[in-house]
């Protein structure tokens, strides 16, 4: 049996989408495969609300995560953390011999504007990175007031994770000053997992054309010069099939509206906040909570691993909580082409299971 997956990523994928992976290649040279990377730029740049460039990476998420720190910190950079894969980040730093401190919180909260400026006023960093949504804890960080704080040090470059949250959630990268954002195809987007993705801006690569070890694969200055010089192409094999499923999806998304998308992610994510207050409770603050994820604490002590047993013989399946949080918490993914009405579905289940 199929189990319909309410778990952060990879998400359930269409049908329809599936198939378009299943196309046949195309030369990866050809104008054709310039076309179609071009055409995708376009509509991701209206996803973003950005006029920055577009690039795309086989990799996962984290690909474009090491690139864009180890590409762009020229002195040091500042990683904020609210759960695991804020951390990641500074792992990431260290793993390249990139300069960086981790300032991290406690789970559950968020990263504040205030924090951000108090490090930054230092004048140790020239790189911040930020997590715009948190799905070990369920946070999602307010990266616009962030943005406003980071303009104020016009040589910091603002990097954002936004894996978990584009396609779900409205980023105004160009309006929040945001340098480069990255996401990848398996979570809101609601693609299989495999190809990342990222904006771009000229004040990031300018900085990164100082910095002398960018590496070869994930050289964000290599990959964006490729772009420019020929037509929308990249210096490695891309992932043709990545691509012809992802500029079908675009038009999916687009016609569905943007506003459309991300209020239908908001009422999913009320209506499981609702469930979990009624019956267990929050973890991350609820003014910050994402519209992707929601944690919640597991305050009844039940066994999150049977729960999943059981919802699996009935063709669903959760997230147990992540690392230091597993049993603690559970999660449940509400993104990409999730409806409300199969939300609900889940959480009935859920009740019968428990007999809540």
């Amino acid at each position: 049996m199929h189990k319909k997956l309410f778990i952060p990523g990879p998400v359930e994928v269409k049908d329809d989408v599936l198939k378009m992976m299943a196309k046949p290649m195309i030369g990866h040279r050809t104008k054709e495969a310039s076309k179609l990377q071009r055409d995708i730029s376009e509509k991701l740049m209206k996803l973003f609300y950005t006029e920055n460039q577009i690039i795309l990476s086989t990799t996962s998420g984290s690909g474009l995560m090491e690139s864009a720190i180890r590409s762009c910190t020229r002195k040091r950079a500042a990683v904020f953390a609210v759960g695991a894969f804020g951390k990641r980040w500074y792992e990431m730093a260290i793993a390249n011999n990139v300069p960086a401190d981790l300032y991290e919180v406690e789970w559950g909260t968020p990263t504040t504007k205030e924090s951000v400026d108090e490090v930054l006023a230092t004048g140790k960093y020239d790189v911040v990175t930020v997590t715009h949504n948190e799905t070990s804890t369920g946070v999602m960080n307010p990266v616009d007031e962030i943005g406003e704080v980071v303009k104020k040090y016009p040589d910091v470059v603002f990097l954002v994770d936004a894996v978990s949250s584009a396609g779900g959630a409205k980023i105004e990268v160009d309006k929040c000053g945001i340098d480069v954002c990255i996401t990848s195809t398996q979570k809101a987007l609601g693609l299989p997992p495999g190809l990342a993705i990222c904006t771009a801006s000229e004040k990031a690569i300018e900085a990164a054309r100082q910095v002398e070890h960018r590496g070869f694969y994930l050289d964000l200055v290599n990959l964006y010069d490729t772009i420019k010089k020929k037509d929308h192409q990249y210096p490695s094999t891309p992932s043709l099939s990545h691509m012809f499923a992802l500029d079908y999806k675009l038009d999916k998304i687009l016609e569905e509206g943007l506003d459309n998308r991300f209020n239908r992610h908001a009422e999913m994510a009320k209506y499981v906040r609702n469930w979990a207050n009624e019956y267990f409770e929050l973890l991350p603050d609820e003014r910050y909570a994402s519209n992707t994820l929601t944690n919640i604490k597991n305050t009844r002590e039940i066994s999150v691993g049977e729960l999943n047993k059981a919802l699996g013989e009935r063709g669903f399946m959760i997230s147990n909580g992540y690392g230091k949080l597993k049993d603690k918490t559970f999660r449940i993914a509400h993104m990409a082409d999730t409806t409300l009405e199969e939300v609900k579905e889940l959480l009935e289940n859920i009740e019968d299971i428990l007999k809540l």
